[in-house]
């Protein structure tokens, strides 16, 4: 960065409003399009995992425990129980194994 900070916080700033705005002004109609809406829809949680997928495999200090941690979430996540007890299992398998395997 060795620019004027004050220009990449202004082009930062008009592309996040552009971003927030230009669907509220152009689209003014509801969506009937099924496809459509059906994408919209599961735009969110495609970020989501997007996003916190790969963090899962970095976070730790060995894969094997990171790979324990996840297979536990979606085990424990498949059983619908409580976000809370699947964060928390899950952050003592990868605990417990990062212990055994260093």
């Amino acid at each position: 960065m060795n620019g004027n900070i004050w220009i990449y916080l202004t082009v930062m700033a008009v592309v996040t409003y552009l971003v927030r705005v230009l669907p509220m002004t152009i689209i003014r109609k509801e969506i009937k399009n099924k496809l459509l809406r059906s994408f919209l829809y599961y735009v969110p949680y495609v970020t989501l995992t997007v996003m916190t997928v790969p963090a899962i495999f970095t976070a730790t200090k060995c894969t094997a425990s990171a790979v324990a941690g996840f297979i536990t979430a979606l085990i424990l996540s498949f059983f619908k129980k409580s976000m809370i007890l699947v964060a928390t299992v899950s952050c003592a398998v990868v605990f417990i194994t990062e212990l055994f395997l260093h």
